[in-house]
């Protein structure tokens, strides 16, 4: 059945032969649009019969800590933070674990978050080495171009494991913690299926990253396939949108010197501010649960129709920047301009403070060390992580931070000399050895390892509010992890406080769980996003002359078509509301055809003329089979209809051969092609 593709033998070998033309390589399943084609926006369709759940469970799966809470949806202003988690860290207090995972020799999980790590920094070193640590692995799917399935990480020791099975060990260990302590709560067995789970996943993860991490929550038996709405996935600064909607003046702190807030006075810093916030914090920490006050809070009565805000949310990994406008009166969501951010999250701390090591003690040897003494590796960087929190733009005495005693030791066989003679030599400055085994830092040598990251989100602000969408914001929300940092605090009320209000709230860390199990509570709260990406399939048009280029063209039974066309269902950076449908109708190329094939493609680009342009990819095949009319007058030009429905982070298409009202459908797919 290959005869269309044979007439031009050379073109097989072209290099767009990846791309296969819907004509060439399926001989005669091509399909051409019936004129006119039409989008119908069939908004009361998406009204799905809603499954009763009894609890919403929000994991909030970060870059270097995480988390869930949960919420019954008979009392839906009662939010649970998950039970305190043993084995804490001195200097941070949170809510949260974190995001490190451990396996046995046999590849089987150990344990996660403080037990993982504590369990690993207890082995023998040499027994150490056997074993498999992860830590900070979601970069992963954030920095992999071409993320498969079988996309690999690589622990502590050097060795390599699936992402998938990480990330899917990671979730099953949620669940069972969740309804252990939902079972424990209702004194008696919880089932998984009265649960409606809500992951989050930062907005600017391209597609494949989004659905890997609904994979690994099928494989994790999160969900199935089959009920595949009972999970959620939710984008991070939506989260953060949704739950800073709801505030009330007292759980937050304004940056401004504008005006008191909460009886503060302008002239106190803001590191005041965030101190008796602090306090404040400290004494409401023995209760876990939150009350969402059911309003609109303060903050929103000031918001009028069409205002706008930002949420910039800072994490571990990335900043995620969403602008979102408030439609009354149900204060809906809309999203005014497609979500942007980077691999700009705290993280970046992290990795100038190995870039100072390196220069202090040879890039050499710090890698050898990571090898040979893993969890002492780890040690240093928890040592870190606690002064890290402790930078402060005024900050005027040195911050130490312990070597451990691993490290003073095998530097001096590694190299022959000290640890002090290293830190001499390297004249460094602003770090010094202090006697007690400590490194040393002035604040400028913290302020400046912090400099980077921080640079590069204001700037990509600044880049932000040069869009005309953006130019009339009137809050900025800085939430996540990061947001925490007083001098990330600082440099945005610097840069952008003359321009909009400033809030942070106060359980920043939490924001985004808290918003996840409102989003969950709720999923119709946002209500128009940007399509990320330009979505449209493979068809057949008549051949103009002049009009199409003549590699394109194919003769067949006489008629000329040209091939490859991308008819465009939706392009990249529209809007999109949620549940929309959006419809093309289509006929067989040729009225004897028993099967049609209908490929989906998507590109990053708006104007996508042939499926063949650099760019594109596939992500959907539908097969409709064509058969069994006999008997019933097919009509001359037989109809089939192609819908696609944007839904959470999933798209299905489906096609209708509209004289059998034969079906078939398929989820969009970015992993497999």
């Amino acid at each position: 059945d290959k005869e269309a593709g044979g007439s031009d033998g050379p073109r097989e070998t072209a290099p767009t032969s990846a791309y296969s033309s819907p004509a060439r390589s399926l001989g005669d399943t091509g399909i051409t649009p019936l004129s006119p084609s039409h989008i119908v926006n069939d908004t009361d369709s998406n009204v799905s019969e809603q499954q009763a759940f009894l609890v919403v469970v929000a994991i909030d799966f970060g870059t270097t800590s995480s988390g869930y809470a949960y919420s019954f949806t008979k009392e839906p202003e009662c939010i649970h933070v998950m039970r305190r988690w043993e084995g804490g860290d001195p200097g941070v207090s949170n809510q949260k674990t974190p995001t490190t995972i451990l396996l046995t020799p046999e590849r089987k999980f150990h344990s996660f978050g403080y037990a993982a790590r504590d369990f690993y920094h207890d082995l023998d070193p040499n027994e150490a080495k056997q074993w498999l640590y992860l830590e900070k692995f979601k970069m992963k799917l954030h920095t992999t171009g071409d993320l498969t399935m079988d996309t690999d990480l690589t622990a502590a020791n050097g060795k390599k494991v699936k992402a998938l099975e990480i990330f899917a060990y990671a979730l099953q260990y949620f669940k069972e913690q969740a309804l252990k302590e939902l079972s424990d709560q209702a004194g008696s067995e919880f089932e998984n299926s009265d649960v409606r789970w809500v992951i989050t996943v930062p907005a600017i993860w391209k597609q494949p990253a989004k659905q890997f991490m609904r994979q690994a929550a099928y494989q994790a038996g999160l969900v199935s396939p089959e009920n595949s709405e009972q999970l959620i996935i939710a984008l991070e600064p939506e989260a953060a949108s949704i739950y800073c909607r709801k505030l009330r003046l007292h759980q937050m702190i304004e940056l401004s010197s504008k005006a008191a807030v909460n009886g503060y006075s302008g002239s106190d810093t803001v590191g005041a501010g965030f101190t008796q916030a602090k306090e404040h914090i400290r004494r409401n920490r023995q209760s876990r649960t939150f009350l969402v006050e059911n309003v609109i809070g303060e903050i929103w009565s000031e918001l009028e129709e069409g205002d706008k805000y930002v949420v910039v949310d800072s994490g571990g990994g990335t900043v995620d920047l969403t602008v979102h406008q408030i439609r009354l009166p149900e204060g809906h969501l809309k999203e005014l301009y497609k979500a942007t951010g980077g691999p700009y999250g705290s993280l970046g701390v992290d990795y100038e403070f190995e870039k100072l090591l390196y220069k202090i003690f040879g890039e050499d040897f710090i890698e050898q060390f990571k090898i040979k003494r893993p969890a002492a590796w780890v040690d240093l960087m928890i040592a870190f992580e606690s002064r890290k929190r402790a930078a402060a733009p005024d900050r005027t005495n040195p911050l130490n931070i312990t070597l451990p005693f691993s490290f003073i030791d095998y530097y001096k066989k590694f190299r022959g000399h000290s640890v002090e003679h290293a830190l001499r030599k390297s004249n460094v400055d602003f770090v010094k050895w202090s006697s007690q085994g400590m490194l040393r830092m002035s604040p400028d040598a913290m302020n400046a390892l912090f400099k980077p990251t921080i640079d590069s989100i204001i700037e990509h602000l600044r880049d932000l509010f040069q869009k005309p969408e953006v130019s009339t914001v009137k809050f900025l929300f800085l939430v996540g992890g990061f947001a925490e940092a007083p001098l990330l605090q600082q440099a945005v009320q610097a840069a952008f406080g003359d321009q909009c209000r400033i809030i942070i709230p106060q359980d920043v860390g939490l924001t985004i769980l808290k918003g996840a199990v409102l989003f969950g509570l709720d999923p119709a709260v946002i209500k128009v996003r940007r399509s990320p990406l330009t979505y449209g399939v493979g068809v057949l048009n008549r051949y103009v002359e002049g009009k199409h280029p003549p590699e394109k063209l194919l003769v067949k039974d006489g008629t000329r078509w040209c091939t490859d066309v991308f008819d465009k269902f939706i392009s990249a950076d529209q809007s999109v509301a949620l549940g929309e449908l959006v419809k093309r109708s289509y006929t067989p190329a040729k009225p004897s055809q028993l099967v049609i094939v209908i490929n989906i493609y998507s590109s990053e680009h708006d104007n996508v003329s042939f499926i063949t342009d650099p760019g594109v990819k596939k992500c959907g095949t539908l097969r409709l089979d064509l058969t069994g009319t006999s008997g019933t007058a097919v009509p001359a030009r037989r109809e089939i209809q192609t819908l696609m429905q944007f839904g959470d982070t999933e798209i299905k298409a489906t096609a209708i051969d509209i004289a059998t009202s034969k079906s078939v459908k398929v989820g969009i797919d970015f992993l497999n092609y």
